[in-house]
């Protein structure tokens, strides 16, 4: 049968027939079968969207003289996919987007939930996020982890705003019906930094004579500082000159392991005036601009242009080609992305395309 060959339609039934089934909880499948199944490629509700801080920031400096930390929790502006309804706070089927505001001496309640999050720094010094007891300072660039089931809370000891992009797995887990919250008492600081610990590639903490040295924390480190990731960006871009595709991967150092268990993080340098076009892929990504401007070509469902600027962010469908061009000719510019890849990893699902399918 052709891929395009007609299927029965439910207004073909009889409506005694219908009624039955309804009754009985039934439903037929064939009227229904290419919806849940299309041809060659699946149904994308997720849709190339850019959100671009220079709009984003003075709505969320406003939400902070409008709503005090006291009656916001988390205060946050959700970065939603109309593709997915703006209600549903969604920007592909498993990626959740937000821009947190902290103001000086604020403090968000310590917490902890089933969604895993990241905070990628976007603006600001002087704040910082305990987890698991660990105080994770934040600056510009920074990545830090909140995984699932860890407490954690933000502070701010600053004179200035600071503002993160929040990624967080909460549509899946939403889905799965196991996304929950308990609120928590104020975390005694504790010593550690895992970041420290573990900055030198290829080098791992050991004990003396005997034993693995894994610190047995299923998260040794917390907070990846921007400064040893543009580094290593940059030192990886001189090592490797006539290699295309400049990056890094964030990863737990001492399993090699994904940094979280359901979306991955990535750093991506572009030399300067660089055009690199990334294959068609199943899992959907987010792209966000750390450092200097570049133009996001997104090729599906319908082709679409950005011009990002530091700070902007966009999303791209999965099965979409991603071309992404250095606008500069003078500087690298630096994007930080977060996909699905290890939640396709783990079922089986991962695909990438040689070129896009019309």
């Amino acid at each position: 049968m052709q891929d395009d060959a007609p299927l029965g339609r439910l207004e073909d039934l009889p409506a005694d027939y219908v009624q039955a089934m309804r009754a009985r909880n039934l439903v037929p499948l064939w009227p229904s079968l290419r919806a849940v199944l299309p041809p060659q490629l699946p149904t994308r509700p997720t849709q190339a969207v850019h959100w671009a801080y220079g709009d984003i920031r003075p709505l969320l400096m406003r939400a902070g003289d409008l709503t005090p930390i006291e009656k916001a929790e988390r205060r946050v502006l959700v970065l939603a996919n109309p593709g997915h309804t703006l209600e549903k706070m969604q920007a592909s089927s498993a990626i959740y987007l937000g821009m947190q505001l902290l103001l000086p001496g604020e403090w968000a309640p310590s917490h902890r939930h089933t969604p895993n999050a990241v905070r990628m720094v976007v603006e600001g010094e002087g704040a910082w996020t305990t987890v698991d007891g660990e105080k994770c300072p934040m600056s510009r660039g920074d990545l830090i982890l909140t995984p699932t089931g860890l407490w954690h809370e933000h502070g701010h000891d600053g004179d200035a705003p600071v503002v993160w992009l929040d990624v967080l797995d909460l549509p899946l887990v939403h889905y799965l019906e196991v996304s929950y919250h308990l609120n928590g008492e104020r975390q005694k600081q504790r010593p550690g930094r895992g970041d420290r610990a573990h900055t030198r590639a290829g080098l791992v903490p050991t004990p003396v004579f005997g034993g693995d040295g894994h610190s047995r924390r299923r998260y040794p480190v917390l907070r990846y500082p921007w400064v040893e990731a543009r580094a290593a960006l940059q030192s990886l871009a001189e090592d490797r000159p006539d290699q295309a595709a400049v990056q890094l991967t964030y990863v737990n150092p001492e399993t090699g392991e994904d940094a979280e268990n359901i979306l991955g993080f990535h750093a991506l340098m572009l030399r300067p005036g660089q055009t690199l076009r990334l294959p068609p892929r199943s899992p959907a990504s987010v792209f966000h601009l750390i450092e200097g401007a570049v133009e996001a070509e997104i090729d599906a469902p319908q082709p679409r242009r950005f011009a990002l600027a530091e700070a902007d962010t966009c999303v791209a469908p999965g099965f979409s080609a991603v071309t992404l061009h250095n606008a500069r000719a003078d500087a690298p510019a630096f994007v930080f992305i977060a996909d699905e890849s290890p939640l396709h990893r783990k079922l089986g699902l991962l695909e990438q395309r040689d070129q896009a399918v019309a």
